[in-house]
C-alpha cells in the first residue's frame, strides 16, 4: 500500500489525514493469470491500482477478442464509463500474469474525495491522464499507419513489446499477427 501512496503523492500532495482515511478504504486483490477482474456485463464497483503484474482491457468483437489497452505496476485500472456511470462493462479486463491490485470501492472513493479536496484534485488529474491516453489512442487508430503505430509503441513504450504476447499487440494495433510481422521486420 505504500508504493500506492508514493505514487499518488507524485500526482498531488495528500495530507496525513487522507492517507489514513484512504488506509482504510483500500483492500488488497491477489489475481492470478487470466482470472476475469471486470466481466462485460457487469457493473464495476471498483478502482483498481496495480502494485504489480500486467493487465489487458479487451473487448468481443464477432467472435474475436479485440485488445484496446493494457496497463502495468504504477497504474489505475477500472471499466471507466461502468465505474463512473453504474452501468454494465461493455470491456473485459484481465491479467496477463498474476497481478497484485489496491482496490477501492466507487462508494468508498465518492465519500473520500467529499470529505478531503486534495484527493478530489487527484482524482481528477488521474482522470484527466485517462483521457489523455484515450484521445492519443483514438488519433493512432484512426490517422495512423501500422507501421507509425509500431514505431511509436516502441518509441513509447517498449515494455509493452517485452512483456506482451504478439498477439496481443497486434490486436491493439489493430492490425493481424501477419501484418505485425511485417512491420517488425522493418524496425
Amino acid at each position: 500500500m505504500e508504493r500506492l501512496l508514493a505514487q499518488l503523492t507524485k500526482i498531488h500532495h495528500i495530507g496525513e489525514k487522507a492517507r489514513n482515511d484512504l488506509r482504510a478504504c483500500i483492500k488488497q486483490t491477489i489475481l492470478p493469470k487470466n482470472e476475469m477482474l471486470i466481466t462485460e456485463g457487469r457493473v464495476c464497483r471498483h478502482l483498481y491500482f496495480v502494485e504489480a503484474g500486467s493487465l489487458r482491457g479487451f473487448y468481443h468483437q464477432d467472435g474475436k477478442e479485440i485488445t484496446h489497452w493494457f496497463s502495468f505496476e504504477n497504474d489505475f485500472v477500472t471499466s471507466f464509463h461502468s465505474f463512473i456511470t453504474g452501468q454494465p462493462a461493455v470491456e473485459n479486463i484481465q491479467p496477463m500474469n498474476g497481478a497484485i491490485l489496491w482496490a477501492i470501492s466507487k462508494e468508498s472513493l465518492t465519500s473520500l474525495m467529499d470529505e478531503h479536496h486534495e484527493l478530489e484534485r487527484l482524482v481528477r488529474l488521474a482522470y484527466e491522464r485517462y483521457y489523455i491516453r484515450l484521445e492519443e489512442r483514438f488519433v493512432n487508430a484512426h490517422f495512423k499507419t501500422a507501421a507509425e503505430r509500431y514505431e511509436q509503441l516502441l518509441e513509447q513504450s517498449p515494455h509493452i513489446i517485452e512483456k506482451v504476447p504478439l498477439g496481443y499487440i497486434a490486436s491493439y494495433l489493430g492490425i493481424s499477427q501477419e501484418t505485425l510481422s511485417r512491420v517488425r521486420s522493418r524496425f
